[in-house]
């Protein structure tokens, strides 16, 4: 957008403007782990996304659980592009409202930048227009920890006739620390020696084998290959098809480089049947696709070789998501969009084609990201979902907070409402009720990880589809202590939802044959097993599975799966919560088992 010097007319519209009745949208208190540093540059060039209500969204969602229920009549029979736009699309009156206030803040034709469904438009303005629209102050702040600079404002009101027409504007008030989940060690020759020859063992032993014969490998339960994962949730013997129609994605945010040269050595040594295939890369919002080893990215490898390599040959799509770069607050430079979820979602919902499983292995604490923000996300997830999209998520690092079971030393859980309280952390986005959250577990025979994160959503509501089991675990298992402590929220969205191991992933990271260990990890192994499934249904002319959650907690797939009843996460100064029969807030429903799962759905 280029600003030119404003005419009479708008500085007496901005004028206007200054002296009409404000009413506040949202306050924030000033987050941990971030420094005020200044007031920005009012010459910095900010974009601001403005999200109008989305009056139909209980429709919508009914239609999601409608097609996501295998009880229910209408199971599987997605909703096509243009019925899910049309459902999410704001009245005309809000389309009308925050047009003219657009155009008398003196923005010209063109220089608003609008979705198809009209539920969000984006403006690039220097920080002194966005501070006379909104009536705020912008500052640069300064992390405290990575020492990354950002443009945010801790508050932002709205004239009082566009106030009930603008859900959220952002990333005004949204310091998420977006991060993977995951950590990488160097392992050794000795190591690389003895899976390959524990790969070359099994092969041997279970070439044309269907099922597994129940035997897993001891040294599986030191470092985890493909193989590793066939024989643990009983995976031998499908054949995916590349003509089934089926393909996955994973998303790359915050610079991860997916590197061609670190798939191919995995691929030669653990999944040599798709040696020399390839997968695609899109570009979105100045994502980066830098093939250079130095430039590789730790979980854009794991996820892609994990994702890729068990589900060959699905065709594959790899986003690398314009990251958050540092701010340098002497120059007035525009800045990329640094807020990746709905960059990415707004992307991928403008697809008429999309890959039937998504694998993301990102996460914020909750707290950090706005509720509106993270509602607003979260719907943007529930349309994927209507549209026959699976989409897995892990559920964090972090235990219930901070993975300290000590009181005395144990200073991360604090709330950032001012109150200051003790509580657990929830993570966002597996805190979404439309997303299916993976936990991690560890060891042979699997128990869950105490890192594991998993608990309740401050923002989300326990959803219907999971009331029951979460309502059983609150009652037998939950300290009364939690909860009128305030450490939790009984009421909450429960997470993980499932589980899978998530300790010393053999990949390729930058050349060198390195492990790596998170649920970032346990993310991709239950996108490969959904893909799998998908590509079972897709050749059996049946649908995709989608949206899976309301699926997983049924009867029969429940009974599909292998409960994880040892084992629990830590946090908070607390012992966090305990792995047990059925559901928990460690493991969640459990790990897979392939053939199990596929007897039911698609038998």
């Amino acid at each position: 957008m280029l600003f030119r010097p404003l005419s009479a007319l708008a500085w007496a519209s901005l004028c206007t403007a200054a002296a009409t009745t404000r009413l506040l949208k949202e306050r924030v208190h000033d987050p941990h782990h971030w420094r005020r540093v200044d007031t920005a540059p009012r010459s910095h060039v900010i974009p601001l996304k403005l999200a109008l209500p989305q009056s139909r969204f209980d429709e919508l969602e009914d239609h999601l659980l409608a097609v996501s229920d295998p009880e229910h009549e209408r199971y599987g029979r997605h909703l096509t592009k243009g019925e899910v736009e049309e459902l999410v699309r704001p009245g005309e009156e809000s389309v009308r409202v925050v047009e003219e206030w657009l155009e008398e803040m003196g923005f010209g034709e063109g220089e608003a930048e609008w979705s198809v469904a009209r539920d969000w438009v984006l403006v690039k303005v220097p920080v002194g227009l966005a501070e006379d629209m909104l009536d705020t102050t912008f500052h640069t702040w300064q992390h405290t920890s990575s020492g990354a600079y950002t443009v945010r404002t801790t508050s932002y009101a709205l004239p009082k006739h566009v106030h009930p027409h603008i859900e959220l504007v952002y990333p005004t008030t949204y310091f998420g620390d977006m991060r993977p989940m995951s950590s990488t060690v160097q392992t050794s020759k000795a190591d690389k020696s003895l899976l390959e020859n524990y790969r070359a063992a099994a092969a041997q032993r279970l070439q044309g084998s269907e099922a597994n014969n129940g035997t897993i490998d001891p040294s599986c339960g030191q470092m985890i290959t493909p193989d590793c994962l066939l024989d643990l949730y009983n995976a031998r013997g499908y054949n995916a098809s590349a003509d089934s129609n089926n393909s996955v994605g994973v998303t790359g945010f915050l610079g991860q480089n997916a590197v061609f040269t670190d798939v191919q050595s995995f691929y030669a040594d653990y999944v040599p049947e798709a040696a020399n295939s390839s997968f695609n890369v899109v570009l979105v919002n100045g994502g980066e696709n830098n093939q250079s080893l130095s430039e590789a990215g730790q979980e854009a490898d794991l996820d892609v070789q994990y994702v890729f390599g068990l589900s060959y040959p699905t065709p594959g799509t790899f986003w690398s998501v314009g990251g958050s770069p540092p701010f340098d607050p002497d120059t007035s430079t525009p800045e990329n969009r640094n807020e990746p979820y709905s960059d990415w979602l707004d992307y991928i919902l403008a697809q008429d084609e999309i890959p039937q499983t998504v694998s993301s292995s990102y996460a914020d604490d909750e707290q950090t990201v706005p509720m509106a923000y993270a509602q607003f996300v979260c719907r943007k997830f529930a349309q994927l979902g209507a549209r026959g999209v699976s989409v897995l998520v892990a559920s964090g690092d972090q235990g219930t907070g901070d993975v300290n079971p000590d009181p005395e030393t144990s200073d991360l859980c604090i709330a950032n409402d001012g109150s200051n309280h003790t509580m657990f952390l929830p993570k966002f986005p597996a805190s979404c009720p439309y997303v299916t959250a993976v936990g991690g577990t560890r060891e042979i025979p699997e128990v869950a990880a105490n890192f594991s994160s998993g608990g309740f959503s401050n923002y989300f509501t326990t959803p219907k589809y999971q009331q029951s089991v979460v309502s059983s675990y609150i009652s037998s298992h939950v300290p009364d202590s939690y909860i009128s402590s305030g450490l939790m929220n009984a009421s909450g969205r429960a997470f993980p939802d499932v589980s899978a191991q998530s300790v010393n992933y053999l990949t390729y990271f930058g050349g060198e044959l390195s492990t790596n260990t998170g649920t970032s990890a346990s993310a991709p192994a239950w996108a490969a097993i959904i893909s799998l499934l998908n590509d079972a249904r897709l050749r059996n002319g049946r649908s995709a599975l989608g949206f899976l959650n309301p699926l997983l907690y049924s009867k029969n797939v429940s009974a599909a799966l292998n409960d994880i009843t040892e084992g629990a996460n830590l946090g908070c100064g607390t012992e966090g919560f305990n792995a047990t029969e059925g559901w928990d807030p460690v493991s969640g429903l459990g790990t897979p088992d392939f053939w199990k799962l596929k007897a039911v759905v698609a038998p």
